[in-house]
């Protein structure tokens, strides 16, 4: 059934076409029944009925045309004196399609028309043995199914009108949501150098301080200089490391190359970072799994933000009554993060898009910092509700 209905809307000419056949067929058939047409000759008639005909075949096509083809077949039979006929009915399917279209100098003719016709067929065709009222008020109720075309007609257009515009609408503002989320990209990817840079210059540092060290206890204490090189050592590697996941990532300058480097957060602050939550009101249960070690900073970094940004969105969406917990695990090649919580959870829409912040950045930022350091991040709803965000980052530089 809906392949018929999708082919008929692709071939309206064609579903117009068989209406007019059928019309045509019963306008000659009642011709051929009454052997002759009162006031006009059956041959004639016969020829109006194919023009008006035609008109409702060719009436999407090119529907101003059919309405001057009608216009000027009315006329004709007021003319040679051809009474209506069945294939009259041409009219009022015009003048809905015209009343339906957006030229609004043929609605208002087919208006003018259709409350015109009634009025002339009466005088030309009067009743016979009738009053002048009731003349009048067969002509009134043979004007209402024109005035219905037309009215029906404009609603149709009304509303075509109405669905185009909610479609432009929801496109423009599709359209919007895609540059949103990719300026969220570049804003987030712009924020995780300048926090990336953060880290390679707090570790340059550490090369400094230790190298300057090494230096003034070289001869004094051979044992403390060359723990200090070994530190710059690992240092220096590891500064290296997250200067090649610098590398693609376009950074904006903010006027802040002068100022005083601080560390990042790190994976112990996790636990200081679950109490403020805690303060703020929001319950939290916090596992540590596996044995600590020192990780990469870029590591530890975006650790603590998945952990952030998934306990706030805990906080906006998972409702007044929600509780969360966060396990963290150290494996032997990576450190795995699990947070969830048992609260509203996102809508599934955004989430799919990348995002659950209510504009739908959030988890926008996650995948891009867990990408970073080559990461894999999966989140969606939990099956017995709420919202479950699992992350593995790998310890190795470039791991993926």
């Amino acid at each position: 059934m809906q392949r018929i209905y999708d082919f008929l809307r692709r071939h309206p000419t064609g579903v117009d076409t068989f209406w007019a056949v059928l019309l045509l067929g019963l306008t000659w058939l009642t011709i051929v029944a009454e052997a002759s047409v009162e006031h006009g000759s059956a041959v004639t008639a016969a020829v109006m009925a194919v023009v008006l005909c035609t008109a409702v075949a060719l009436r999407r096509r090119a529907p101003e045309k059919t309405l001057l083809l009608v216009t000027a077949a009315g006329v004709v039979q007021l003319a040679v004196n051809s009474s209506p006929t069945l294939a009259n009915f041409a009219m009022l399917v015009v003048i809905y399609t015209v009343a339906s279209g957006h030229t609004r100098w043929a609605s208002r003719f087919a208006l003018g028309a259709g409350l015109l016709a009634p009025a002339l067929a009466q005088l030309r065709w009067p009743s016979p043995h009738q009053s002048l009222g009731g003349q009048a008020l067969l002509t009134v109720f043979l004007t209402v199914p024109f005035v219905l075309a037309w009215v029906l007609g404009d609603s149709m257009r009304t509303r075509r009108a109405y669905w185009a515009q909610l479609e432009e609408r929801a496109g423009r503002l599709e359209k919007e949501r895609e540059q949103q989320a990719r300026m969220a990209v570049v804003a987030e990817r712009a924020r995780i150098a300048r926090e990336l840079h953060d880290v390679v210059a707090h570790n340059v540092s550490v090369m400094v301080v230790q190298a300057d060290g090494a230096a003034y206890v070289l001869d004094a204490a051979p044992d403390q200089a060359k723990q200090a090189l070994e530190t710059i050592s690992g240092t220096g590697r590891q500064a290296l490391a997250e200067m090649r996941r610098l590398l693609g990532v376009l950074r904006t300058e903010d006027g802040g190359e002068g100022g005083e480097y601080v560390p990042q957060p790190d994976v112990e602050q996790i636990g200081e970072l679950i109490e403020q939550v805690r303060g703020a009101g929001l319950p939290v249960d916090y596992q540590v799994e596996g044995a600590p070690r020192s990780l990469p900073s870029g590591v530890e970094l975006t650790a603590y933000r998945i952990v952030q940004e998934a306990l706030t969105n805990t906080r906006k969406h998972g409702g007044p009554d929600a509780g969360a917990s966060v396990r963290l695990t150290y494996f032997d090649d990576g450190l795995g993060l699990l947070v969830e919580d048992d609260g509203r959870g996102a809508q599934q829409e955004l989430y799919e898009s990348g995002g659950a912040d209510g504009m739908g950045h959030g988890l926008i930022g996650m995948r891009e910092r867990v990408g970073m350091v080559g990461g894999t991040l999966d989140a969606g709803p939990r099956p017995g509700g709420g919202f479950r965000i699992s992350v593995l980052l790998p310890i190795k530089p470039g791991g993926a």
